[in-house]
């Protein structure tokens, strides 16, 4: 018999919540950057939190739209946005979230302006190498709590190690760093 599941929903959530615990998404508008398959499943996380709209923003406009389609069993409100009207469409957004390759090491930087987001908002990068992107730096300057994509990588190794090897792992501050070293000594 084949079981087939994904774990990156799980790993973004749980960084998400244990980053910032009284983080409230309800109600709220978010936005995320890329429709890949990381895309997909912050999309599906997003909608269980109860937020009111997803937009999704991607330099493809058929991919953004594709994406929109996916989930249509939700009854979270999906929208596309253009990608030319990514910093216009963060206003009034509660969470940005990039799963897109851009600000990741050897890719094209991300261009977004994010003066336009409000001083509560937060700003998620799941790219870790380099673990500080220029997203996060730029987000932290303006005051904005930051997210990176490191904790999201190994929240979601614990299900998966779970069903191999039939112990829960935790996450804690020493394997963050040890992971951590790992990746500033290939950078």
């Amino acid at each position: 018999r084949l079981h087939a599941t994904n774990t990156d929903h799980y790993g973004f959530l749980t960084h998400l919540q244990s980053s910032l615990p009284g983080l409230t998404l309800k109600n709220r508008p978010v936005m995320i950057l890329g429709a890949g398959g990381a895309a997909q499943s912050v999309d599906w996380a997003l909608a269980t939190t109860g937020v009111s709209e997803i937009r999704i923003c991607n330099r493809s406009a058929e991919r953004a739209e594709a994406l929109v389609r996916i989930n249509v069993r939700s009854e979270t409100p999906r929208v596309a946005v253009p990608w030319e009207r990514r910093s216009k469409a963060l206003e009034d957004c509660a969470l940005l979230v990039n799963t897109t390759t851009l600000g990741m090491a050897n890719q094209l930087p991300l261009d977004i302006d994010l003066s336009r987001m409000q001083s509560a908002a937060v700003v998620y990068d799941i790219v870790y190498v380099p673990l500080e992107t220029e997203l996060l730096k730029s987000a932290r300057a303006r005051g904005l709590s930051t997210v990176d994509g490191l904790g999201m990588l190994l929240h979601q190794a614990v299900p998966g190690f779970q069903k191999w090897f039939g112990a829960r792992p935790e996450v804690t501050a020493e394997l963050r760093a040890l992971v951590e070293a790992d990746i500033k000594a290939l950078s």
